[in-house]
């Protein structure tokens, strides 16, 4: 970086004694500004999880068939987003909706900083369309909530108490052959704990229908509830961090992140005030800049 600021320097030098032309000193600027772009972006992903592997998850909100199209429509965007930036994708739980769309599904994200630029996406998404499923035309809107977290790996410890988790079984309705729906290869695991700041009890509930195997389900199961687990420690540190600094931007889980106005193609971010008119281009899988513009306002919280 320095170096190229050195030839910037001294090219616009050259290009006052005429030794070098304003389209030279202009293209050595513009490479030399784009370079540090890069670099300012990279400082970004600095936190030692942002190079982790992520578990994202996507919940259809109220609405019947329609959010439950918007939750399907978003799990295409984030297949098409993982595949242009080189990650592989696991799909670790898919529950289809009543009429068309999905209810929920959990995938496993993997590649280096999958979470650094994912974990943008948590929140709210809000969609607002002419809905297919309206037999009157009518402008609707609806609501999937999105949450990421990192993959934890053998390296990190996170304890979690036998007597707090409950397991489950069911046969899986997914693909697999005729094994897997004849015998009860789905697990569901309810872990009970405790909220620090209201005092009362909640539960986080995990289901995997991946495996064959009701034994490699149930692991898949709690290397999830322990990657929750490791985000929700994670919000902690970043709720205290910001109460040091006195800082109001906190992201919320369940906060409105993000609305899509298919009609006005607009796509607007509400934190960053980031938006595009590019609504196609978002749905297949173009986020690089709105992911940009949040890790630069707020990649070091």
């Amino acid at each position: 970086m320095k170096q190229q600021v050195d030839d910037l320097t001294v090219l616009y030098d050259f290009s006052r004694e005429g030794e070098a032309s304003e389209n030279e000193v202009q293209a050595q600027y513009g490479v030399t500004v784009q370079s540090i772009e890069k670099l300012e972006f990279k400082n970004m992903l600095r936190a030692g999880e942002d190079h982790m592997g992520a578990v994202l998850k996507i919940n259809s909100g109220a609405g019947g068939t329609e959010s439950q199209d918007w939750a399907e429509m978003l799990m295409r965007m984030y297949i098409r987003y993982c595949e242009r930036s080189g990650f592989k994708l696991r799909e670790m739980d898919f529950q289809k909706g009543d009429e068309a769309g999905i209810k929920t599904v959990t995938l496993e994200v993997d590649g280096h900083d999958a979470y650094g630029f994912l974990k943008s996406e948590t929140g709210v998404h809000r969609l607002v369309r002419v809905s297919p499923y309206n037999a009157q035309g009518k402008r609707m809107t609806s609501f999937a909530s999105v949450y990421v977290a990192p993959l934890v790996d053998d390296t990190i410890e996170i304890d979690v108490s036998p007597t707090d988790v409950t397991w489950e079984t069911f046969r899986s309705s997914g693909a697999g052959g005729q094994n897997v729906n004849k015998v009860e290869t789905g697990v569901r695991l309810r872990y009970r704990y405790k909220d620090e700041k209201t005092g009362e009890i909640r539960e986080i509930a995990v289901e995997n229908t991946e495996s064959r195997s009701q034994l490699g389900n149930k692991e898949n199961a709690m290397r999830i509830l322990k990657s929750q687990l490791y985000e929700m420690e994670l919000q902690k540190k970043r709720e205290k961090q910001a109460e040091i600094e006195g800082q109001k931007k906190k992201i919320e889980w369940g906060s409105q992140i993000r609305s899509y106005v298919f009609d006005d193609r607009r796509v607007k971010d509400h934190r960053t005030g980031y938006q595009t008119s590019d609504v196609q281009g978002v749905m297949d899988g173009d986020l690089e800049d709105f992911v940009k513009a949040y890790l630069m306002e707020f990649g070091d919280q």
